[in-house]
Formats: C-alpha cells, sequence, structure tokens
C-alpha cells in the first residue's frame, strides 16, 4: 500500500476552510505556526498569485512563510491581504 505526505494547503479550497484554519491556528498556535499557516495557504491559492498581489517574488515568499522565519509586519499584511484576509482585534478581558 502506497500512502502519500499529507499536505494542508490541498484541503484549504475555500474562504471558510481558511478562515477556520487561520482562527484555529491564532487559538492554538504560536507565531511561527501563524506564519507557516500563511505559507500553507499561498500554497493553496498559488504562490505566484500571491507574489502578484504582494509585490514580492516567489523565492522572497517561500523564505517569508517558513518555519523559523520572521517576516516584517508589512510582508504578513501583505499576504493577508491577498489571500482575501483580516486581522480584527477582540478585547479578551
Amino acid at each position: 500500500m502506497e500512502t502519500s505526505k499529507f499536505d494542508i494547503a490541498d484541503y484549504l479550497d475555500s474562504n471558510e476552510m481558511v478562515t477556520e484554519y487561520l482562527n484555529a491556528v491564532l487559538a492554538e498556535g504560536n507565531e511561527s505556526d501563524f506564519i507557516v499557516a500563511l505559507g500553507n495557504i499561498a500554497k493553496s491559492i498559488g504562490m505566484s498569485k500571491i507574489a502578484n498581489e504582494t509585490g514580492l517574488s516567489r523565492p522572497s515568499l517561500y523564505k517569508a512563510l517558513s518555519d523559523g522565519s520572521k517576516p516584517q509586519f508589512e510582508t504578513i499584511m501583505k499576504v493577508l491581504r491577498a489571500i482575501g484576509s483580516q486581522i480584527q482585534i477582540s478585547s479578551v478581558r
């Protein structure tokens, strides 16, 4: 029996799935998990498309959205806009 490696990007096929995925990572993960999640979403949409919309090169995006990277906030915001998402703040007190 042949198995294939699980790739979350294969399942991020709707805005609802992307939103649920990002919210779950924000609730349960850390900063690095969030960056990797953005990379997974960008991959599911198409890194070339995200590169065009952000004005960043594909290699720069792969590097910025990889595990252990520390992209600038501006880069995160560009990627969020390109994937059709935004950050919203709510009180936790």
